[in-house]
């Protein structure tokens, strides 16, 4: 689950990270009045976005005064704002962050995130703050300095210098950073995030270090034991399709693509992907029903299929243990018969009462289409949906 920025600037002052003083607005006149409880000079007005490259797009403007600070929010909310991140069809904003104005120094990045290879979180830093970290990393990767964090005990003192020293800092600011970095695990921990980062970690012209902007990601399958941060969801930020899923207890994630997919786990849903692509197709979705899957799950997984209007062929493709053969036979068959099902489907399965799932098809005289292996249910699939 994805928050705004000023929500997680909440959480990382709550666990003592320094933030500078803003307040987020719903409308241009609430923009105006926060301007003016900031000391009426100059502030910045952030459109809130769950996407980065806001600035580049015109969603981070400064405002030398609370009249200017209510005109670019009067422009901003309600716009389109288009980045690398949205895509095309861009987001709508729907609030804006109105924030104090800072003397700048230097720009630095920072961020935690879990190495799955390693096992352990990892906090990297680099000089290049308010840059692409992707570019940095692929033209410049020794500009970023890494840091592995054994769970068990957390960041130590000399790791956090080692950091702050990897990225150009002096000894008073150093000591600044081990106390930030410090704060900054402890949110990271406290809160099951599964990505934290801070681009640009600004250094003041006094010598101060705050986190100017703020991204934070968290695992859903915690969010049971954070009822406050589950409360910051935004529907508005999401993928209809994506969220009608949920609802189900769907891992269903929207593509670009033509070819809808169907399968039962993570593992073979992303062999999936891969063989259409390897086959030449793109597929519409990452869906994956789960082991446990039964008749209705198919049912609303189909539902959430056809409600893509790209998709323009379906592969189905399951491995039959704790989901039975002939149980996703009598789905999809039921499924396909109550929603009308306008497109070509492609079935492939394997497993537990496959025989029996396979003569189901076979007698309903519906249009399926079978096959026996990965590689020959992508070329169909591939061929059907043109």
């Amino acid at each position: 689950m994805k928050i705004h920025e000023y929500q997680a600037k909440a959480i990382l002052a709550h666990h003592g990270v320094p933030v500078p003083r803003g307040e987020v607005a719903f409308n241009s006149a609430e923009a105006g009045d926060i301007a003016r409880r900031l000391g009426g000079s100059v502030v910045v007005v952030k459109a809130q976005i769950h996407a980065g490259g806001r600035g580049k797009g015109g969603g981070v403007k400064l405002a030398k005064s609370p009249d200017e600070a209510e005109r670019l929010a009067r422009d901003m909310i309600g716009m389109t704002l288009v980045t690398h991140q949205t895509g095309p069809e861009g987001r709508v904003v729907s609030r804006v962050l109105v924030e104090e104005g800072l003397q700048m120094q230097r720009e630095l990045y920072l961020s935690l995130l879990l190495d799955r290879a390693a096992g352990q979180p990892v906090m990297m830093a680099s000089a290049a703050g308010g840059m692409d970290i992707e570019e940095v990393a692929a033209k410049t990767p020794e500009k970023i300095v890494r840091v592995h964090i054994e769970p068990g005990v957390g960041i130590v003192p000399f790791e956090a210098r080692q950091l702050g020293f990897g990225t150009g800092l002096d000894g008073a600011q150093v000591n600044k950073f081990v106390k930030l970095a410090t704060a900054l695990y402890e949110a990271f921990v406290a809160t099951d995030a599964s990505l934290l980062e801070i681009n640009p970690l600004v250094v003041t012209q006094a010598g101060d270090l705050l986190a100017l902007d703020a991204k934070m990601n968290f695992d859903d399958n915690a969010l049971y034991r954070h009822t406050d941060i589950r409360d910051l969801r935004d529907l508005g930020e999401e993928d209809p399709l994506e969220i009608e899923a949920s609802k189900f207890a769907l891992n269903y994630i929207h593509l670009d693509g033509n070819i809808g997919c169907m399968v039962n786990g993570a593992g073979l849903a992303m062999a999936t992907m891969d063989i259409i692509k390897l086959a030449g197709g793109e597929p519409a979705n990452f869906l994956d029903v789960g082991g446990g899957a039964n008749a209705e799950q198919i049912r609303n997984a189909f539902k959430i299929l056809m409600s893509d209007r790209n998709v323009r062929a379906v592969l189905i493709n399951i491995f039959g243990g704790i989901l039975r053969c002939d149980v996703l036979a009598q789905g999809v068959i039921a499924a396909v018969k109550e929603l009308g099902v306008p497109v070509p489907i492609v079935i492939r399965m394997e497993g537990t009462n496959v025989d029996e799932g396979k003569r189901l098809l076979k007698e309903s005289r519906m249009n399926f289409t079978t096959a026996d292996s990965m590689d020959e249910a992508a070329k169909k699939v591939v061929q059907l949906a043109g």
